[in-house]
């Protein structure tokens, strides 16, 4: 994987003959030391609609400077993006054409923005010599290499305050006091290549066109479904650099997206979303491997930890890592494959396609206030008839199997409900509230099942070895406990989720 660096910086406006005020006066900087002038020649590379620019994500090819090469620059908050860097090369190196492809897919890359720079460059240290920040006087000239406004230039003069890895970010409130005192004011434009994009781009007349909010209950389903799609494929990238949370995310987002095209299926043509939500429910198969391994990992890791030592007889923790590792199903390498291969990626396509012409129905036309409570009330029910089902069984594996495909409905009514809720407000966040916690019992007692599962495997395999079995029979006991006392306070969650005034508050 590309070398990365979390870059936090601000960037204002600057003429040529701005001159830099005294930021020794800075609290926290005792000196400025100037590191002389650096030219920067980089050519920026996007597909033809600017896919890449759209998503504030930046890929160039830059020569001068000690960091020369390819660099890859993923938006994470204002002013901060994680950069990934290859050395230079004639081609787009594959580990970041990896982290593009669900954007650009059959898309070409090709060059967009030539930006040649004369960088002057100072450092702010502190007293015992540690760099603080890096400030910059960039004289920026651009030029548009391809689409619209090709051959047009622009120039201008910028200032660039670029904290040091590991600093601390008041130092660059510090600065920005001082420059502000200077009267200079923060930069328009959040990047050089968005500033070069803007102007080089000829100014078309006649009113631009805006966002509308939605109007019909079509309008937002869409709207949630295309926040999903752009969820999963913001989330690839994540995926592919191993991000904390990642994979879970995007296969929340999968399952989501299938919940929806379920709900609304009043509102959205079956013959477009069955097929895609068959691909969906492979696709988060495929990203459950490791999590659900993982969820598991880390109930029973937290279980034995909680042991007092005398009851942790034999090589417990030794076990349970190998049981783990044999397990595991080399499904990193896995998931990658998956990512990079023919189904996920015509997957992709599909989504684009469903997004740009949705398969609506008439009933899509509709007021939201009277087709979206429909919806939702309808997994409702389908939620209660599984409830019902669940509860009438006494305790044991049938019950266990009832409890499980509640959780499903649970999950599914959820989803429903969070569709709903920019239409319908307060009603539909409160009854999505009250069904996440019948989904969040329902879930803990299914993993109780699982673990308990595993730890008649671990006892088994215990007691093949010659080893004693004796804590994973307690464990066995303690997560038997546990579930009861799920099954237990399922009834008064359920009341609650139920309530007929929950559901009435949708309708109106």
């Amino acid at each position: 994987m590309a070398d990365t660096k979390r870059e936090i910086e601000r960037k204002y406006e600057a003429t040529d003959d701005t001159r830099l005020p005294d930021l020794t006066r800075a609290a926290g900087v005792d000196r400025s030391v100037h590191r002389g002038l650096t030219e920067l020649d980089a050519v920026y590379h996007d597909t033809a609609d600017l896919r890449l620019a759209a998503d504030a994500l930046t890929l160039r090819r830059r020569t001068g400077g000690a960091d020369e090469g390819w660099h890859l620059k993923f938006p994470v908050a204002t002013g901060i993006r994680d950069e990934l860097h290859e050395p230079l090369a004639d081609t787009l190196p594959r580990p970041l054409a990896a982290l593009l492809r669900s954007r650009v897919r059959h898309a070409e890359l090709a060059p967009v923005v030539r930006l040649r720079s004369a960088r002057d460059v100072h450092h702010l240290t502190a007293a015992d010599g540690t760099l603080l920040a890096e400030v910059s006087v960039d004289r920026v000239r651009a030029e548009r290499l391809a689409g619209e406004g090709s051959g047009t230039t622009a120039a201008w003069t910028e200032i660039e305050v670029e904290l040091a890895d590991d600093g601390d970010p008041a130092v660059l409130d510090a600065v920005e006091k001082r420059l502000s005192k200077a009267g200079i004011r923060p930069a328009g434009s959040s990047s050089k290549l968005a500033r070069a994009l803007a102007e080089t781009t000829p100014v078309r007349g006649g009113k631009k066109q805006g966002k509308t909010a939605p109007h019909t209950a079509g309008d937002h389903v869409l709207a949630y479904v295309r926040k999903q799609i752009r969820t999963i494929v913001d989330l690839d990238p994540a995926v592919r650099r191993d991000l904390p949370d990642s994979v879970h995310r995007m296969r929340v987002a999968t399952r989501r997206l299938r919940s929806a095209f379920k709900t609304h299926r009043k509102l959205l043509d079956r013959a477009a979303t069955d097929p895609l939500g068959a691909e969906l429910k492979w696709l988060a198969a495929e990203l459950g491997l490791d999590r659900d391994q993982e969820v598991l990992d880390e109930r029973l890791g937290a279980r034995v930890e909680a042991l007092p030592a005398t009851l942790a007889l034999g090589p417990v923790r030794g076990r349970l890592r190998a049981w783990s590792a044999a397990r595991r199903t080399g499904s990193r390498r896995r998931i990658i494959d998956v990512l990079d291969g023919k189904r996920y990626l015509d997957l992709l396509d599909a989504l684009e396609a469903l997004s740009a012409d949705p398969p609506l129905r008439p009933a899509a036309r509709r007021a939201p206030g009277k087709a979206l409570p429909r919806a939702v009330l309808k997994d409702y029910e389908r939620l209660a008839r599984r409830m019902e089902h669940a509860l009438e069984h006494p305790p044991g594996p049938e019950r266990d199997t009832a409890m499980h495909e509640a959780r499903k409905a649970a999950k599914r009514a959820r989803y429903a409900g969070e569709s709903a809720r920019p239409a319908l407000g307060k009603p539909a966040k409160r009854f999505a509230k009250r069904v996440k916690a019948v989904q969040t019992v329902l879930g803990d007692h299914q993993d109780s099942v699982v673990a308990r599962e595993a730890l008649r495997t671990l006892a088994i395999q215990s007691h093949a070895a010659g080893e004693t079995a004796f804590t994973w029979g307690l464990l066995y006991a303690r997560e038997e406990a546990a579930a009861e006392a799920r099954e237990r306070e399922l009834p008064e969650v359920w009341a609650r989720a139920s309530d007929p005034v929950l559901r009435a508050d949708l309708k109106h």
